[in-house]
């Protein structure tokens, strides 16, 4: 099972390029970030027409996510248990937002990801990022010690890069959030709950902003991951990021990543 993730930034502006990613890849399941749409708006025809199924959450133009599926879509949840929400105002609701879709394909369950930014260490938004994914470990940890056999798999934009190297000069980031100790050990902790890293290594990158011609110096970063329970690790195979894709006129600013499973 050929299983992808990929930050689109925008599905209604690269609906065609994601058909042609899905043909030419082979693709079974592929989850998608940063649609940036509501569910009505959604260009689901396009995928339904090449045989695919479509769970997707939007609630406005940010955000956003969904799973593509061709080996069927069952079960379909738009949040994780105790996921929370958010709110800058402490005063007011902490309403869920569109990052975290559910679905059980081809006998894998899998979800879609979009971790919060963080925005800057001393903004809300940061604190709201480690609570969520503090509340994502205790989901795997959760789901994993009462379905040790479960066949699950984490996977999207983390917003984090684990290691020094994961972005193209650590003295860039001095003081910015995606590399603190604090997200490293969230991150970090997703493994200790019982997950593996079934994508490439340290150093390959999988995105590069848009600002300074990021992508033509070479300078990126690697933030998107899948991440998979122990019964599912065990079949990983092939593996890459696909940074031709990346490197095309109206691309998105991240790269799919791809994973071969043998389930």
């Amino acid at each position: 099972m050929r299983i992808v993730n990929w930050n689109v930034n925008s599905a209604r502006t690269r609906v065609d390029r994601m058909v042609d990613f899905l043909l030419r890849h082979d693709v079974d399941v592929l989850a998608v970030q940063e649609t940036k749409c509501k569910d009505e708006q959604f260009p689901t025809e396009r995928f339904t027409e090449i045989g695919y199924e479509v769970a997707h959450f939007g609630l406005n133009q940010w955000n956003g996510v969904a799973i593509i599926s061709r080996v069927g879509i069952e079960n379909v949840e738009t949040h994780f248990p105790s996921q929370p929400g958010f709110n800058k105002d402490i005063t007011k609701e902490q309403s869920i937002e569109a990052r975290a879709i559910g679905a059980r394909c081809g006998g894998v369950q899998v979800w879609s990801l979009y971790v919060p930014n963080g925005r800057e260490i001393a903004d809300p938004h940061y604190d709201y990022k480690l609570r969520w994914l503090f509340a994502l470990r205790n989901y795997v940890i959760d789901t994993l010690e009462y379905r040790p056999d479960e066949k699950l798999v984490l996977l999207g934009d983390f917003n984090i890069a684990p290691t020094d190297i994961d972005v193209w000069d650590i003295a860039a980031f001095e003081g910015k959030t995606h590399v603190t100790e604090p997200e490293r050990a969230a991150f970090d902790g997703l493994i200790e709950a019982g997950l593996t890293e079934t994508t490439p290594g340290p150093g390959t990158y999988t995105y590069w902003d848009y600002k300074g011609a990021r992508f033509l110096k070479g300078e990126g970063m690697r933030i998107d991951f899948q991440l998979a329970s122990p019964a599912l690790a065990k079949t990983a195979g092939d593996t890459f990021v696909d940074v031709e894709e990346r490197s095309g006129t109206g691309a998105s600013d991240h790269a799919p990543v791809i994973v071969d499973y043998k389930v």
